[in-house]
């Protein structure tokens, strides 16, 4: 996924890749897109990242989605993944999502939604900024890109152009969602999903996803991935409840991590690697999350 402006990351370039680098006492590297670049031998990988970054305390990496089962001698934890199967859209549309999906399906097309399939360029690069500056908040946090300017978009969005695929949602020819779904070894994973809070009523995000089975299919795409399905202890929120009534399942999988350095090594038998999200006790993590929600408005109301 991408990484906002304002979280505590950095990105570097290694072996023409992009990694993005977090955590504290215990720098922590992984690729920048963890599915379509999925690395072949982690070994070289690691030689790679240390001749660049001696600094590199811990290098985490999944292999690709349809390998759930741990088959390499590294220390892992078990993630998830939101995933879907997909036989063919028609399968998907009768048998796979809630009817309350469908039945949005249809309001979308009947309130005017219209989506397409879209290269990118300066259009739609100025549609991106008027959709991520629409508001500070949204899912009850901080947006990380409200405030880009279209020089700022351009340089983070203009990427893996030869993988991917922008399908877009327009109400009057007005941009009011996208998803960018970027494609290899035969799954597709989202990276962006972003629709407009004044066109909900008109299920853009129901109609970008309907869009993006249709064009999984005629890809012969067997699989599309849709960020986590639980993020650390938080459990289910809304946003798993909406992909799981569009046909998502959670699938585990094996998340590696290869000690780079000394303090790499201690970092990971004393679960420094871990984020707090995975740490902090579920219903104690929801009440957090839940007063920051309230805070954000707060300041939303106040600054409006």
């Amino acid at each position: 996924m991408h990484a906002a402006r304002g979280q505590a990351s950095d990105y570097r370039l290694i072996g023409g890749k992009r990694y993005h680098i977090y955590g504290g006492f215990v720098r922590i590297f992984a690729l920048h897109d963890e599915i379509s670049d999925s690395p072949a031998d982690p070994d070289s990988t690691v030689r790679e990242i240390r001749v660049e970054d001696p600094s590199a305390d811990l290098f985490t990496f999944l292999k690709t989605p349809l390998e759930t089962a741990p088959r390499l001698p590294f220390f892992f934890e078990w993630d998830n993944l939101a995933a879907l199967k997909i036989s063919s859209y028609e399968n998907w549309f009768r048998n796979q999502v809630h009817p309350n999906t469908r039945t949005n399906i249809r309001k979308a097309a009947k309130k005017g939604i219209v989506v397409r399939v879209e290269e990118f360029n300066d259009s739609l690069a100025d549609g991106l900024v008027g959709l991520f500056n629409e508001t500070p908040i949204r899912q009850g946090r901080r947006y990380g890109y409200y405030g880009w300017n279209l020089q700022e978009v351009r340089q983070e969005w203009a990427t893996q152009l030869d993988q991917s695929f922008w399908v877009v949602a327009y109400y009057r020819e007005e941009f009011v969602g996208f998803v960018k779904l970027i494609v290899s070894d035969g799954v597709a994973r989202t990276s962006g999903t972003v629709a407009r809070h004044t066109h909900r009523d008109k299920a853009p995000m129901n109609a970008l996803l309907s869009e993006c089975v249709k064009l999984c299919e005629a890809k012969q795409i067997p699989l599309l991935v849709y960020g986590k399905m639980v993020y650390g202890r938080k459990g289910e929120t809304p946003l798993s409840e909406f992909k799981r009534h569009n046909g998502f399942e959670k699938i585990e999988v094996p998340r590696y991590f290869i000690p780079l350095s000394t303090l790499g090594r201690i970092g990971l038998r004393l679960g420094l690697h871990k984020n707090l999200i995975d740490i902090i006790p579920g219903p104690a993590l929801r009440t957090v999350l839940r007063l920051r929600s309230k805070w954000y408005q707060v300041r939303k109301w106040r600054t409006a």
